[in-house]
């Protein structure tokens, strides 16, 4: 059992029962998934590109990225409906609990001048959007193999009604929120 659910099992979701007093533990909040999204609209030119990013994000996350496709075509980006435009990836499970992990614990501390995530990039539903500037943060990334310094979005999704809830969550499972 990752270290991180293990904390919310024994610790988070007692804490947010007592502090929002619920009526029933289905109430308490949970982390559904995490989505891990990279567009890389050069990918229309050179089928290689999108390889390196399936491949960087394959390593990053530990499952198989899925390419995704233009749904619209828009003729000023020269893209087509259908053209690869990006790669993505959604964890669940024990897989997201490692990678939420890694990422607060490992990654975003290797952040240059960081100083915190974001506590405004909640969406109103209780969930919580935040881009990475470069995937290099993520010791799975060798430096000598990437061909060109590319940032990803990750949205944490959760199970929270609003967003106070939410950031409760998120605060005591671990996020590194700027103050």
């Amino acid at each position: 059992m990752p270290n991180l659910k293990t904390k919310y099992t024994e610790e988070v979701a007692p804490a947010l029962m007592k502090k929002f007093e619920y009526k029933s533990v289905m109430q308490i909040p949970k982390l559904d998934k995490v989505v891990i999204n990279v567009g890389c609209g050069e990918a229309r030119d050179n089928a290689k590109i999108l390889e390196a990013v399936v491949r960087d994000l394959t390593a990053i996350t530990g499952q198989k990225a899925i390419t995704t496709l233009a749904k619209k075509s828009v003729a000023n980006f020269k893209v087509r409906e259908g053209m690869p435009v990006g790669a993505k990836v959604t964890l669940r499970g024990d897989k997201m609990w490692e990678f939420l992990d890694r990422l607060f614990n490992v990654a975003l501390p290797r952040v240059r001048d960081f100083h915190g995530i974001n506590p405004n990039s909640f969406d109103g539903r209780g969930n919580y959007a935040m881009g990475i500037k470069e995937q290099l943060i993520f010791p799975e990334i060798e430096y000598d193999k990437i061909d060109k310094i590319r940032g990803m979005d990750i949205i944490i999704c959760t199970t929270a009604e609003t967003d106070e809830e939410a950031k409760a969550l998120l605060e005591l499972v671990g996020a590194p929120f700027d103050r």
